[in-house]
């Protein structure tokens, strides 16, 4: 038997190759689908069998792309009308060498969602060893329940009963796999670690502590998350059957001159800067939008749509080839090129650029000593800023703040505010793009914050 892991950071989202004998089976299959074919081909097996654990709604599932080019079919189950691939429902069962792997329907996240329980024949037809949960059960969490607005006690509900009275009952000793680790948009609390047992988070998984169900389900019909514009037509698409990445690929970017950019940016363009905040502050391109490379998939689909032209600013073409693919997973193929001499030949062009003062903890500490005058923008979720701010914080979710501009007043110094930094960043170029001028980033912030003695106020 071999287990095979992918993660596609940005989206944190987990998919897994799992053989016996001479066949496989991927499980979620990411857009880019090489790894998988890679992989079964230096363990000498062949992908027969391609299981998808709901309809994705954060990124283009692979699942024609790989069936095209190894044969292999696709499952997933019968609860929604798909336009590809054939159906399964609660235990159907499929034999991989010495390998059973049996369905389990365990919806709540989606009304689709199944689980897949694997057996190891050789040792026991009764007891699993692990379970492919998908986006029922993560590492810490539990799936999110809110894509059906009109029925958040009814999918709850339903998420309850797949965890409680079918992935739980598997037994304590049973591994656990879901589709998601920690950064997904798909839950707030998952751990850090990507390895468990059904028994450890029955003990310490938080939500998994509401054993009544009542609770259980108003905790998650009350519960609130962020949504990305792009979830409708990813889930859209993915129902239907995504097109195939040859097909959706138009033509290819190219690295691309300073005065190009310029002019691209002058018609319309977007320009994303992929740099960290600390070299976006030092010098970028008037309007541009900084996402930072390991936020890029996590945030551009709260303030990009698909039709804007984008040209990206990146350190080295290696950044721009794996943003590049990572756009391509969750569809924004939109992409004309890159600086390819990056803001060095942007200066030496003769090309204005601007800054973003970066201020220090010490500074800040400093201003509400003295009680100086500045807007603390808070631009953390929800969540994070109700378990502790700093005293006076305005917050808007780094998300939302492009569509409540409005809410902000430009008579004072605004200093951006998140985690680290990075989405203080993101905020403070939206910020500038809109005509706001005194703008600057907390680098640090909380994580700074958290190592001296800022003016905090802690849930």
């Amino acid at each position: 038997m071999i287990l095979h892991k992918i993660k596609s950071e940005g989206l944190a989202q987990l998919s897994y190759l799992l053989g016996s004998g001479s066949e496989a089976v991927v499980i979620d299959p990411r857009r880019d689908v090489d790894v998988y074919i890679d992989l079964a081909h230096d363990e000498g097996m062949t992908i027969t069998h391609i299981f998808e654990t709901h309809r994705n709604e954060d990124f283009i599932i692979g699942s024609r792309e790989l069936a095209e080019l190894t044969g292999a079919e696709i499952h997933h189950h019968e609860a929604t009308d798909w336009g590809y691939g054939s159906t399964v429902t609660e235990d159907d069962s499929f034999s991989i060498g010495q390998l059973r792997l049996e369905i389990l329907h365990t919806p709540g996240h989606t009304f689709d969602g199944i689980s897949i329980v694997l057996y190891d024949t050789e040792f026991s037809d009764e007891d699993a060893v692990a379970v492919f949960s998908g986006d029922a059960l993560f590492i810490g969490d539990v799936g999110r329940t809110d894509f059906f607005p009109e029925q958040r006690e009814e999918v709850a509900g339903l998420l309850y009963e797949s965890i409680f009275n079918k992935l739980l009952p598997l037994g304590d000793e049973v591994l656990l796999y879901p589709a998601h680790g920690a950064g997904s948009v798909c839950g707030d609390s998952m751990a850090d670690r990507e390895f468990s047992t059904l028994g450890y988070e029955r003990r310490h998984n938080r939500v998994l502590q509401m054993t009544d169900r009542d609770e259980f389900v108003q905790f998650k019909a009350t519960e609130f998350h962020h949504m990305p514009g792009y979830f409708e037509q990813i889930h859209t698409s993915n129902q239907k059957g995504p097109e195939l990445l040859r097909d959706a690929i138009g033509e290819t970017p190219r690295p691309m001159t300073a005065m190009e950019v310029n002019a691209f940016r002058q018609d319309g363009g977007l320009v994303i800067d992929l740099r960290g905040a600390e070299a976006f502050g030092g010098a970028h391109i008037p309007g541009s939008l900084n996402i930072a490379f390991p936020m890029l998939t996590a945030y551009i689909g709260y303030e990009v749509d698909y039709d804007t032209p984008l040209a990206l600013i990146v350190s080295n073409r290696a950044m721009f080839e794996e943003a590049w693919m990572q756009l391509q997973r969750i569809n924004y193929m939109n992409v004309v090129g890159w600086l390819g001499g990056g803001m060095e030949e942007w200066a030496v062009s003769a090309l204005h650029f601007e800054s973003i003062p970066q201020i220090f903890v010490e500074e800040i500490k400093r201003r509400y000593d003295q009680g100086e005058e500045f807007l603390l923008l808070d631009v953390r979720k929800n969540g994070e800023f109700e378990r502790g701010s700093l005293q006076g914080a305005q917050h808007i979710f780094v998300g939302e703040l492009q569509d409540r501009l409005d809410e902000i007043g430009d008579t004072r110094p605004i200093v951006t505010f998140c985690g680290t930094g990075y989405r203080a960043s993101n905020a403070a170029s939206i910020l500038k793009r809109n005509g706001f001028e005194q703008v600057e980033n907390f680098l640090g912030s909380m994580r700074a914050c958290m190592q001296t003695e800022c003016p905090l106020d802690l849930d």
